[in-house]
């Protein structure tokens, strides 16, 4: 807690003055002029308290020693757990420039283009939840700067000739890139991050730990060799582009050995010593069923990120509506015949089919986090199987399961293959009455309606999460 040198009050952060300010005589002050008496040696690290979440195991840091209300990680009503720790000191932070009223709005200008959203997800004692966290990332800073020689050739035609310019350039390279971020906290999901990216580091500022009060922050800990090679790719890619598309190079085409012409060496690449940096990022969670679903708005230039399920009913009824003035229309214009009305039953019904597997597959990928380097790196004990493993996996374990909290039903593919295999029926019986058709189209409907409801319950799996197992002291998988 940072006291007001005035009155003893309790200083946070404001974010539309930018500085920091008293709740009780409002008075403001710099955020560089207050300081705790242990951090002013302004050391490698500083005090914090640290949070852990007794369900999930997820911690976030604090310079207060208020407890927090919920989990940002999990939804859990309460974090109990508390001790006082040393961190790392980052060397930058971008401080939240974004209100948590101007968050809000944000967040209820896109839930309004969700009309089948589920109505907690608009109500407003869930949209005040949101709470501002400090995300950490590591910031990589790459400089090329050297003789580069460059092959190239253009290939033109003249009238029934083709001929080829070769072209050997040379000059020197050299460019900065500053700040190229990825987040460093294995909780916090690549998806999301790159999501509500990017931030602006115009407006960082030198780090004190004063701009953390009245917020939290997580905790970095992936190493900061993860993505450096990420980092020094981007910049070789960034420049190898400018080069490309320089109007005096209009047209060449540019090789170099082995087809390698933005290679680290070849564009004389290196990296700085990564930085520690903290951003600003507005953080909710809703929790149902043993899902979590994220709501994210940066906190610089309010870009939301959100988890939206379906609410069935709302998705059935809305269809329902336009669906049956569709079909009265298509009949009134058009004559439909028993066989062609089956055929394409039977094409819905494999599309649905299709679209249920893809779901299952997605659903696979993002519960084991597959694409997320930061948080398979915490866990390099579980080393990816290959990808046709993954597939088989993903098919035999979500294929045995009709929702996520384990109650068995029957799978969604069922209601779609049975659809199939009656059209099929149908089709080899050849009858001489309609109505065979006329009821073998409704049996497919009915399979593929139950299949789209199916694919919207996946869906909803996809639009959330697993609760996070952070392998902390506290984490319960059966956390509810």
């Amino acid at each position: 807690m940072y006291e007001c040198p005035n009155c003893g009050g309790n200083l946070k952060f404001d974010i539309p003055s930018q500085q920091l300010k008293c709740a009780y005589c409002l008075t403001t002050y710099d955020p560089y002029d207050i300081t705790k008496t242990q951090d002013a040696d302004e050391s490698s690290d500083f005090d914090v308290t640290i949070f852990t979440c007794p369900q999930c195991g997820g911690e976030i840091l604090s310079t207060d020693t208020s407890a927090a209300e919920f989990c940002s990680f999990c939804g859990a009503s309460t974090i109990l757990d508390s001790r006082i720790s040393k961190e790392k000191r980052p060397t930058h932070i971008i401080p939240f420039k974004q209100t948590k009223e101007a968050c809000k709005q944000a967040y209820i200008a896109r839930i309004k283009h969700a009309p089948f959203a589920p109505d907690e997800l608009k109500d407003k004692e869930y949209i005040d939840g949101f709470r501002g966290i400090y995300m950490p990332y590591w910031a990589y800073n790459i400089t090329q700067k050297g003789p580069v020689s460059l092959k190239g050739e253009k290939t033109y035609r003249k009238g029934d000739y083709v001929y080829t310019d070769h072209y050997n350039l040379e000059g020197g390279l050299d460019a900065c890139y500053y700040d190229l971020s990825y987040d460093a906290s294995s909780s916090f999901s690549d998806d999301i991050s790159q999501r509500i990216a990017p931030f602006y580091v115009k407006d960082s500022k030198k780090f004190t730990p004063s701009y953390l009060s009245g917020f939290y922050a997580d905790t970095a800990d992936v190493d900061s060799c993860l993505y450096e090679k990420d980092a020094l790719k981007l910049a070789n890619t960034t420049s190898y582009n400018k080069i490309k598309h320089t109007p005096e190079f209009s047209g060449v085409t540019f090789s170099g050995k082995n087809n390698d012409f933005y290679t680290t060496m070849t564009l004389h690449t290196y990296s700085e010593t990564p930085e520690r940096v903290l951003y600003p990022v507005w953080f909710m969670s809703y929790r149902k069923n043993g899902r979590v679903a994220y709501a994210t708005v940066n906190g610089q230039n309010c870009k939301v990120a959100a988890d939206i399920p379906v609410d069935i009913k709302k998705y059935t009824l809305g269809t329902l509506w336009l669906a049956i003035p569709i079909f009265v229309l298509l009949n009134f214009f058009f004559t439909i015949r028993p066989g062609v009305l089956l055929t394409c039953s039977c094409f819905l019904a494999i599309a649905s089919l299709i679209v249920y597997a893809w779901e299952i597959m997605d659903i696979y990928h993002k519960d084991h986090r597959t694409d997320d380097r930061g948080y398979l790196s915490r866990r390099p004990h579980k080393s990816s199987a290959p990808d046709d493993k993954k597939t088989t996996a993903s098919l035999t374990a979500l294929m045995k399961s009709g929702s996520a909290d384990g109650q068995r039903k029957a799978p969604g593919f069922i209601f779609s293959l049975a659809a199939v295999l009656v059209c099929i029926c149908v089709w080899i019986i050849n009858p001489v009455s309609d109505l065979w058709y006329y009821a073998g189209t409704v049996i497919s409907f009915i399979g593929i309606l139950l299949t789209i409801v199916a694919v919207i319950q996946k869906y909803n799996v996809l639009a959330t999460q697993k609760l996070p197992q952070f392998e902390r002291h506290g984490g319960d998988d059966g956390a509810k």
